[in-house]
């Protein structure tokens, strides 16, 4: 962590709306008496329960509040922006700190001891104060919607995991019969055809286990990968066997180009990624037929998946929320949850997905994942 002290100036600082709110003598008081400080991405800036001693001014970067959840895990309650300033509260009660101050991404931030801050409070003019009130105000409206937002979230993902339990209970014991009776018919007709449509039927019935699976995980928040050595050229031919009917079916053309790349994975949750991107796309050409396209690259020290469509585009509405859950426009059926899930289980591998969308173009995916170095 980085630090500075003494006569910390500049326009950044002056120009910071606590800053701005006072009279210019007071303004270069407050800069006179700031400390700044850059912190790193995660690191704690104060924990709950600390006795507080300072303001804080983002002056760039973002803040995460949470509060234990448990005794591992943390619930997300707001997030404070550049321009924002926290930790009033404490100042002027001095009460202990609510929440965790968490650094998101390089954050620098400028502090002023409370001490030295209520002093000048107390000696500026009622319009200051107002002003001062009026944005506390404003955050604590923004904090709540933003808490009621997270808290119906939870509520809604504590019902897909009741459901999800509920369908894997009822579907045991027909997937269990679906499963023998292929099994059976491969004993009984080993000829090429009926051995290759039995192993797909009993690769569908897994994958539709899995499906389940990975839907309680996202319920409960944390993805169980089983990582090992994956070439993405395999994973793609067995992709493309697994949906070659259901992209006959819905008259989608695929495009499948990839080279031999090692990744550390769990295979069968990168197919659903892709699985969850292609039946979108396909859904968005609303039975009128499509082209998909997936190539699979080296970039750098990372592999770089592309999918590609021809579809009719995200809508503008959606974009910047598309891989939150619940997130849908215009479909007739579906959760939004496939994005949500597809991002959920692209972070656990430590790897990025972004995407690129025209309307009446298309949509373009980019997912990265770090190429497997036996070098190392």
């Amino acid at each position: 962590m980085m630090q500075v002290k003494s006569q910390v100036s500049g326009v950044e600082l002056a120009a910071h709306r606590f800053i701005a709110a006072f009279d210019a003598e007071q303004a270069a008081e407050l800069c006179g008496l700031a400390i700044v400080e850059s912190f790193a991405d995660k690191e704690i800036i104060f924990e709950e329960g600390e006795i507080p001693d300072f303001l804080y001014l983002v002056l760039n970067g973002q803040v995460e509040f949470r509060k234990h959840a448990d005794t591992e895990r943390y619930q997300s309650v707001s997030l404070a922006g550049a321009n924002d300033f926290f930790g009033e509260f404490g100042v002027l009660d001095g009460q202990p700190r609510s929440a965790q101050a968490i650094a998101c991404g390089t954050t620098t931030l400028a502090k002023i001891h409370r001490h030295s801050l209520m002093e000048i409070i107390q000696r500026t003019n009622g319009g200051v104060v107002l002003k001062l009130f009026l944005y506390i105000i404003q955050r604590l409206r923004t904090t709540t919607d933003q808490y009621v937002q997270q808290t119906i979230h939870k509520e809604r993902m504590g019902l897909v995991g009741e459901m999800v339990n509920t369908i894997i209970h009822d579907f045991k014991s027909p997937f269990t019969g679906i499963h023998l009776a292929s099994g059976m018919l491969k004993e009984m007709h080993p000829d090429e055809d009926t051995q290759e449509w039995c192993s797909l039927i009993q690769a569908q019935i897994h994958r539709m286990l899995g499906m389940t699976d990975e839907l309680l995980e996202f319920a409960r928040g944390s993805y169980a990968v089983q990582k090992q050595p994956v070439n993405l050229a395999h994973l793609l031919q067995r992709f493309e066997k697994l949906n070659r009917i259901y992209f006959t079916h819905a008259n989608v053309e695929l495009i499948a180009k990839s080279t031999d790349l090692l990744v550390n994975a769990d295979e069968n949750k990168l197919i659903r990624v892709l699985q969850n991107l292609a039946s979108n796309a396909i859904e968005a050409f609303n039975g009128s037929g499509g082209k998909i396209e997936i190539a699979i690259a080296a970039n750098g020290s990372w592999a770089e998946i592309q999918l590609a469509d021809n579809g009719p585009g995200i809508p503008e509405a959606i974009r910047s929320r598309l891989f939150e859950a619940f997130v849908t426009y215009g479909k007739q059926s579906g959760t939004g949850l496939g994005t949500a899930i597809a991002k959920s289980i692209i972070d656990a591998h430590g790897g990025t997905i972004d995407f690129q969308s025209q309307l009446g173009e298309g949509t373009k995916f980019y997912i990265r994942l770090p190429l497997l170095n036996f070098d190392c």
